[in-house]
C-alpha cells in the first residue's frame, strides 16, 4: 500500500469484531509508532497495551465515562446522553479487541530549568502525538481500524487510566487507541476546510 493511498483510507473507526490481533501485529504497529520524530531524541514514550478481558473492560469503562462527561460539558440533553450509554453498552461502540495507551514520561528532558517545563512537555507531547500518527497509518496498512480518544484526559479519568497501567504522577496520558478489525464499512469523511482556507503562503 502506498502511503497516499494509507492517509486517505484513514478514519476514526469506532466499532469492531470480536477478533483477536496477533502479537505479531501489535510489534508491527509500535515499530512504526517509535520511527517518528521525537524531539532531542529522547524518545520518552510508553505505549501500554490493554489486552486481557479484564484491562479492556476497566479501559472500556474510562471511556464511557469520559464521554458522558464530555456530553454533559457540551449541555447535551441527557436523552442524548442514554443513547450514548446506548451505543456503548449494548452496540458496543469503542469496545476493541485491544486498547494502546501512550504515556510520556515527564522526568526524561532535555532541557534543565523550570523555565522549560512547559515547552519540554509541549515536545513530549507532539512526539507522542506524531507516534501514534505513525501507528494509526501502519494499522490501516495492516487492515486495522483505530480511533483517538481523548476524553480520558479529563481530570479523574487521566488518573485511573495511568494507575491501571501501573504508572506513577511522572506519567502523562497522550492519548488512548482502541485498535481492531472494523465490523463495518467505514467511509473517510471529507474535511470541512480546503487547502487554501488552512495554508497561509508569505
Amino acid at each position: 500500500m502506498e502511503l497516499d493511498e494509507a492517509i486517505a483510507k484513514r478514519t476514526s473507526v469506532r466499532y469492531f469484531r470480536d477478533e483477536p490481533v496477533s502479537e505479531e501485529t501489535i510489534e508491527e504497529l509500535i515499530e512504526a509508532a517509535v520511527r517518528a520524530p521525537t524531539a532531542s531524541g529522547l524518545e520518552n514514550w510508553l505505549f501500554v497495551l490493554f489486552q486481557s478481558g479484564e484491562a479492556r473492560r476497566k479501559v472500556f469503562d474510562l471511556i464511557a465515562e469520559g464521554m458522558v462527561e464530555y456530553y454533559r460539558t457540551v449541555n447535551l440533553p441527557g436523552e442524548k446522553i442514554e443513547k450514548l450509554r446506548n451505543r456503548m453498552y449494548k452496540e458496543g461502540m469503542y469496545r476493541a479487541p485491544v486498547y494502546i495507551a501512550v504515556f510520556i514520561d515527564r522526568r526524561v528532558r532535555f532541557l534543565r530549568g523550570r523555565e522549560f517545563d512547559d515547552v519540554e512537555f509541549m515536545w513530549s507531547v507532539e512526539s507522542a502525538a506524531m507516534a501514534i500518527e505513525n501507528l494509526m497509518l501502519k494499522a490501516v496498512e495492516l487492515g486495522l481500524g483505530t480511533v483517538y480518544i481523548g476524553v480520558t484526559n479529563f481530570q479523574g479519568i487521566e488518573e485511573k487510566v495511568r494507575e491501571l497501567a501501573g504508572l506513577d504522577g511522572n506519567h502523562y496520558l497522550v492519548g488512548l487507541i482502541p485498535i481492531g478489525y472494523q465490523r463495518d464499512a467505514v467511509k473517510p469523511r471529507k474535511r470541512r476546510k480546503g487547502i487554501k482556507e488552512v495554508l497561509r503562503v508569505l
